[in-house]
């Protein structure tokens, strides 16, 4: 009768460390897939900015058979991209002060003021977000323009409220990590509320900031329902709107691919390029955020 070789602490150990790699090689495959779906749309947007209107439908995966920046810089005039880039970037950090703002304070009071009446307050922020816009998408623009708002400025307001609700529940689960004591000694040294909220209170909230800003930036700046329905065909368009009005006019006869792609690969290079350079605090802010809540 054969014995049964006894298991050494050796082969425990290898059949631990292939276990492990199996386990990477299934993470790694999972993670290369899932980036390659993300990552592909950015391809096609990318090679296809520099091809012309026959060799996008010919070769629509495949790279450009000469690298020319004609088609971005037509595609720059049809959209009259440096007026609509002044624009949008105008509405989009006002609005977004507004939010940062509004928000912040708001936060600050219900957190340090507990009370039924905060908690109650605070308790409506976080339903208003489970609101979609389409269910109060038609009162709001009457009401708007009943009181001849319905323009940049009426949108920035609008802006400025969509945004509240999500900003609030960010804060105010931040504004808990900041302690009182900091807060006291201010209030020792002669500051106001004010002056608190300004020198002492958002300079500590400042991760937070930054992942209120750059969220609301991108949703803001990408946007196009509320400023096609507020500001429409007008003079003040943003970068979205200058994209879908020249594409109209363009494609009267078919899909102006060639002005599309690139059209599309200039307007989305300033917020990209915010993203890329504040990603961190966003990571941060938001886990930090939720963490604390």
């Amino acid at each position: 009768m054969k014995k049964t070789p006894p298991i050494t602490s050796n082969s425990m150990n290898e059949n631990y460390f292939l276990k492990k790699k199996i386990q990477m090689a299934v993470l790694y495959a999972v993670l290369s897939g899932i980036a390659i779906y993300t990552l592909a749309p950015l391809w096609l947007l990318l090679v296809n900015s520099f091809k012309s209107q026959s060799e996008i439908i010919s070769s629509p995966l495949g790279l450009p058979s000469e690298i020319t920046f004609s088609y971005l810089s037509n595609a720059m005039k049809e959209i009259n991209f440096f007026r609509a880039l002044f624009i949008t970037t105008a509405i989009t950090s006002t609005s977004v002060l507004l939010i940062v703002i509004v928000s912040s304070m708001a936060a600050w009071i219900m957190v340090r003021n507990k009370s039924k009446a905060s908690t109650i307050v605070f308790m409506c922020f976080v339903a208003a977000m489970l609101i979609p816009f389409q269910a109060v998408m038609y009162p709001l623009i009457q009401f708007f323009d009943d009181i001849r708002l319905k323009s940049a400025t009426g949108l920035v307001l609008m802006y400025g409220g969509f945004g509240l609700s999500m900003s609030v529940f960010l804060y105010h689960g931040f504004v808990k990590s900041v302690p009182r004591g900091v807060e006291e000694a201010a209030t020792i040294d002669g500051c106001n509320i004010f002056q608190m909220y300004i020198h002492v209170v958002m300079p500590l909230l400042k991760s937070i900031t930054v992942t209120v800003i750059v969220l609301n930036s991108m949703w803001i700046w990408n946007d196009y329902l509320l400023p096609f329905l507020v500001i429409g065909n007008s003079p003040t368009k943003t970068l979205v709107l200058e994209l879908y009005f020249a594409r109209i006019t363009a494609g009267q006869f078919g899909n102006p691919w060639q002005l599309i792609f690139p059209s599309v690969m200039v307007s989305i290079i300033p917020i990209i390029i915010v993203y890329l350079f504040l990603q961190k605090y966003i990571v941060k802010g938001i886990s930090d955020g939720a963490i604390k809540s």
